[in-house]
């Protein structure tokens, strides 16, 4: 396990040993950067799911009001019209099996990667590049669809995908330290709001077990996020 470096561990020294209500988790972290370049928000997610139950899964994503704070690279899988629109909204990358081609010799340059239904027929074939970093265009996260504009849009404006992993955590950015306080408490509250939203009817007892706010090198604070 590595070590944590110096300021690190004088931060973490200051934590105090209690649960911290949003606001002041912000102020905190705010109060005791630890690096020296503007570092991503994040919220991480324990729930009290089963992972092994299918209906249990959570995946969705959420429109941050305040967007993510560095910009946002989509590509799209398409061709014709909706290849046309996709460009006029602002992909970075547009194109169909060239772009397939690209991306199964290994280029992984983007951030949200949109495909149409038609396009998917031969996407799913690259699941072993785009898969394990959750890239994978999927209709539940809105990056299947023939409307490739607002896709691109939503993308571009802030979007973010947030899924649990095999063992029932949620990881998800929800801005940077330099944003003003209420517009991070602004996104800050979209994601909980989304992640509790996702909660599946047979999901018995406590749905959010614990709640950590952290930033890029910083400690995480554990806060308050009950109903």
């Amino acid at each position: 396990m590595a070590k944590h470096g110096k300021t690190h561990r004088g931060i973490k020294a200051q934590v105090a040993d209690k649960v911290y209500d949003l606001a002041e988790a912000v102020a905190f972290l705010k109060a005791h950067p630890a690096a020296k370049f503007d570092e991503t928000v994040e919220l991480a997610f324990r729930l009290g799911v089963d992972p092994t139950k299918a209906d249990q899964a959570v995946r969705g994503t959420v429109a941050l009001p305040h967007g993510t704070g560095k910009a946002v690279r989509v590509i799209v899988f398409a061709s014709g019209a909706a290849a046309d629109a996709a460009r006029a909204a602002g992909a970075d990358v547009v194109g169909n099996e060239d772009l397939i081609e690209k991306v199964k010799g290994g280029w992984t340059e983007f951030d949200v990667a949109v495909a149409t239904p038609d396009a998917m027929k031969e996407v799913r074939k690259l699941g072993k590049v785009l898969g394990p970093r959750g890239l994978m265009p999927n209709p539940k996260t809105g990056t299947v669809t023939d409307d490739t504009a607002n896709a691109v849009k939503l993308s571009k404006a802030g979007r973010v995908e947030y899924r649990m992993d095999r063992n029932g955590n949620v990881q998800v950015p929800c801005g940077k330290l330099s944003f003003e306080t209420p517009k991070l408490l602004d996104n800050l509250n979209a994601v909980i709001g989304a992640v509790r939203g996702a909660r599946s009817s047979s999901v018995k007892g406590i749905f959010i077990k614990r709640c950590t706010l952290s930033s890029t090198m910083n400690v995480g604070l554990h806060v308050d996020v009950r109903d």
